[in-house]
C-alpha cells in the first residue's frame, strides 16, 4: 500500500519541483557546490573550507503534540501551530524571513520533513499561507519545494533533514523514536530516494541527514553495530551509500549519533551516546569523502539526563550543572573527539541543534551554558546550526527561543532589535577567527566491518558483482588501500592508496604469487608484483581470499612479516578499528602484499601476519 502511495505520488508530484521567482542578487556569495569533506573540514567544489554557519527552519514534520484538535494552536507546541509547513508563511513574505536569515549571517538551512508530509495530498488552509497567497492550494510538499526553491536561489546551501515520520513535535515517545519505528525501513529508504531525486537538479541542495534524535521507544533500544533491525549504524550506512549510488553522488551524508538508551528512571541504567559508538566502529561511504556526523546539545539535557521535568526526569546533572571543564571534557567525550582527533572516525561534526531561551530566560544557569558552549563552538571551530529560527510572538513575548519571531500582524521582533541577551554570544561566535580558504589533502583512514555481511565499498568491485561466492566480503572504497586487519572479529582498516590502473584486478585464493617464505609453516596469499591489497573475504571467521588491485607504478618486492596473532603491533596513527582484538596494521610508508594464516589444530584461519612492503623503492 505504501509502494502504491509512492508511485502515486510521483504521478501527482513530478520528481521537478515548482520553480519559484528566483532572487535577484544571491545573499549568500563565495561559495561554489558541491560541497564534501577533508579530514574534518567540510569543503566546497573549489577546495575551499565551509563552514556550516546554519540554523534550523522548522515547522514541515510538524508541531501537533499529538492529541486533541489540530486546528487548535494550543495543541502544537509552544502555542506555535506550523499547518504541516516551515514556521512563519502565515506572518510573513518569505522573502523576508530568508532576508533574515542572512542578516543572522547563517550560510546553510537545515530543513526538517516529515516522511508523511510527503505523502501528504491534503492543501494547506489559506490562512497558513495568508502572508504568502501564491502557496494557495498547495500541499505540503509543494510549499516545501518553493522553500528550498527559493532558500538556494538566495545563496543557502540547504540540508534535508528527515525529523520524524509521521508530522508532529519531535523528540519523546511519540511514533518518532526510530527511523523504522512507525514505518518500514523500506519506506524509509524509498522516501529518502524520492526526495533526493526530487531535489538532484539543485545544486545548493547539499545534505541528506538520514534521522532525527535516533532513541528508545517504550519497549527497546536502537544500538550501534549489533546488525538488528534497530541497528542505527547499519541503517544509516546502508541508506547513505544508497542516497551516493542511486540518487545523487553529489551529497553529504549526515548521521547523527544515538540520542538516547536505557530508561530514565534513577537505579536503571540510560545514557546519551550521541557520537561516542563511532570511536570504535564507524561509517565507511562508498564515497569516502562525503560523510558529516552530527550531534545535539541543549543546557537543560545532559550526558545522562533526558531533560524531562518530572517523570522521566532523574538526578544525573544537566550540561548547564556542569562546571566549564567538566562541560568541556563531556563535549569531547560525546562528539567533538570525532574532528578533534585522527582515526577512521575522524569526520567533520556539524553541531545541528543547539538552543536556549532569548528575552524571557532569566535563569543563571541556561545563560552560562549558552556562553560556554558558544565559547566551545569557537574553540573547535565547529560547524553548527542554532534551533530554531522562526517563531511567534505576542507584544515581544512568547516562546522566545528563535531568533526571529513575527506576530499576527507581521511585525518582526529579532536577535538584534537590542533587548536580547543572546545577541553578543552570537555576534562573537559569527565574527570569531575560523579557517577559511584552501583544504590540502589529509590522511584518509576508513574502517571495513563485515560484521554481519558483505562491506564492500569499492565501486569498482560492486559492479563487478560476486568475486568470492558464498564468502563475505570486505573492500575499501575505490582509492584506498589496506593497512591493517584484525587477527579475529574480520574488521579491517584501509588509507590513502596508490594511483591504480585499469588492468584487471586479480582474486587470490592460493600461493601462486609467493616466492619466498616470509611466513613458515602458514598460508600465504599474497598479490602479484606490482599489486596492493585493497579487500578480502572470510568464510566465518577463516581467510578466504584477498583482492590485489594493480597500480600505476613500480613497488619494491622485498618487505618485512608483520605478526599480530599474539598482540596489538600497528603504530598509533588511524585510530583501533577493532576493540578487543589484536590487531596488525603496516605503516604509511609501506603498502600490504600479502596476509598469512593458520588452519592447524586449535586455529581458525584468521590473519596472523602481514607481508609489508616499501611504497617506494
Amino acid at each position: 500500500m505504501r509502494r502504491l502511495l509512492v508511485v502515486l505520488a510521483l504521478l501527482v508530484f513530478p520528481l521537478t519541483p515548482a520553480s519559484a521567482t528566483p532572487v535577484a542578487e544571491p545573499l549568500v556569495s563565495g561559495w561554489t557546490a558541491p560541497l564534501s569533506t577533508k579530514g574534518r573540514w567540510i569543503v566546497d567544489a573549489d577546495g575551499n573550507r565551509f563552514r556550516l554557519k546554519s540554523g534550523n527552519w522548522h515547522g514541515a514534520s510538524g508541531t501537533w503534540n499529538g492529541s486533541g484538535d489540530q486546528a487548535d494552536n494550543a495543541n502544537h507546541h509552544a502555542g506555535e501551530n506550523s499547518n504541516r509547513i516551515p514556521l512563519g508563511l502565515d506572518r510573513a513574505p518569505m522573502a523576508s524571513i530568508i532576508s533574515g536569515f542572512a542578516e543572522l549571517g547563517l550560510n546553510s538551512i537545515r530543513l526538517q520533513f516529515s516522511n508523511q508530509m510527503i505523502h501528504d495530498t491534503v492543501a494547506v488552509p489559506d490562512s497558513a499561507v495568508a502572508a504568502n497567497p501564491g502557496l494557495r492550494g498547495k500541499t505540503p510538499l509543494q510549499v516545501y519545494d518553493v522553500v528550498v526553491e527559493e532558500l538556494t536561489a538566495a545563496g543557502f546551501a540547504v540540508i534535508l533533514n528527515n525529523h520524524t515520520a509521521t508530522t508532529r513535535w519531535c523528540c519523546g515517545v511519540d511514533g518518532n523514536e526510530r527511523w523504522n519505528t512507525s514505518q518500514s525501513t523500506a519506506v524509509w529508504e524509498s522516501d529518502w530516494l524520492f526526495m533526493v531525486n526530487r531535489y538532484k537538479t539543485n545544486p545548493r541542495v547539499v545534505g541528506a541527514d538520514l534521522y532525527n534524535e535516533v532513541r528508545r521507544n517504550v519497549f527497546d533500544d536502537p544500538n550501534w553495530g549489533w546488525g538488528n533491525d534497530h541497528d542505527w549504524f547499519a541503517a544509516s550506512q546502508h541508506l547513505g551509500d544508497r542516497i551516493l549510488t542511486e540518487a545523487n553522488p553529489n551529497l553529504l551524508i549526515v548521521v547523527e549519533g544515538i540520542n538516547w538508551t536505557g530508561i530514565p528512571v534513577d537505579g536503571f541504567p540510560h545514557d546519551r551516546p550521541t557520537l561516542t559508538p563511532a570511536r570504535g566502529l564507524s561509517h565507511t561511504l562508498v564515497a569516502s569523502n562525503k560523510l558529516v556526523y552530527a550531534a545535539h546539545f541543549y543546557g537543560y539535557t545532559g550526558p545522562r539526563h533526558s531533560g524531562a521535568t518530572g517523570t522521566g526526569e532523574t538526578t544525573d546533572p544537566r550540561y548547564q550543572d556542569l562546571s566549564p571543564s567538566e562541560l568541556v571534557s563531556e563535549l569531547n567525550r560525546q562528539a567533538f573527539f570525532v574532528s578533534g582527533e585522527e582515526g577512521h572516525f575522524t569526520a567533520p561534526v556539524w553541531i545541528s541543534e543547539f538552543g536556549v531561551g532569548g528575552r524571557e530566560e532569566t535563569g543563571a544557569l541556561p545563560r552560562a551554558w549558552y556562553e560556554r558552549f558558544v565559547d566551545e563552538l569557537i574553540r573547535t571551530d565547529a560547524d553548527f546550526a542554532y534551533w530554531p529560527l522562526v517563531g511567534w510572538h505576542t507584544n515581544r513575548t512568547g516562546n522566545g527561543w528563535a531568533l526571529l519571531h513575527w506576530d499576527s500582524a507581521g511585525h518582526r521582533m529579532a536577535l538584534y532589535d537590542g533587548d536580547d541577551w543572546r545577541a553578543p554570544a552570537w555576534t562573537r561566535l559569527m565574527n570569531a577567527p575560523s579557517r577559511t580558504g584552501p583544504v590540502p589533502s589529509a590522511t584518509v583512514w576508513k574502517m571495513l566491518s563485515p560484521d554481519h555481511g558483505d562491506f564492500v565499498q569499492s565501486l569498482r568491485m560492486r559492479a563487478a558483482g560476486d568475486w568470492d561466492n558464498g564468502a563475505r566480503k570486505a573492500a575499501c572504497p575505490d582509492g584506498l588501500r589496506l593497512i591493517g586487519l584484525a587477527h579475529t572479529s574480520n574488521r579491517a582498516l584501509c588509507t590513502s592508496g596508490l594511483a591504480v590502473s585499469s588492468a584487471p584486478y586479480e582474486v587470490v585464493k592460493d600461493e601462486r604469487h609467493v616466492t619466498t617464505d616470509w611466513a613458515s609453516g602458514y598460508t600465504k596469499l599474497q598479490c602479484a608484483p606490482n599489486h596492493q591489497v585493497t579487500g578480502y573475504a572470510v568464510r566465518g571467521a577463516r581467510l578466504s581470499s584477498i583482492l590485489c588491485t594493480p597500480t600505476t607504478q613500480p613497488l619494491p618486492t622485498t618487505g618485512r612479516t608483520l605478526w599480530f596473532d599474539r598482540s596489538d603491533n600497528r603504530p598509533a596513527q588511524g585510530g583501533d578499528f577493532a576493540p578487543g582484538h589484536y590487531k596488525g596494521q603496516c605503516t604509511t610508508t609501506e603498502y600490504i602484499a600479502g596476509i598469512a594464516f593458520t588452519t592447524r589444530a586449535g586455529a581458525s584461519g584468521t590473519p596472523d601476519a602481514l607481508l609489508c612492503r616499501p611504497l617506494t623503492r
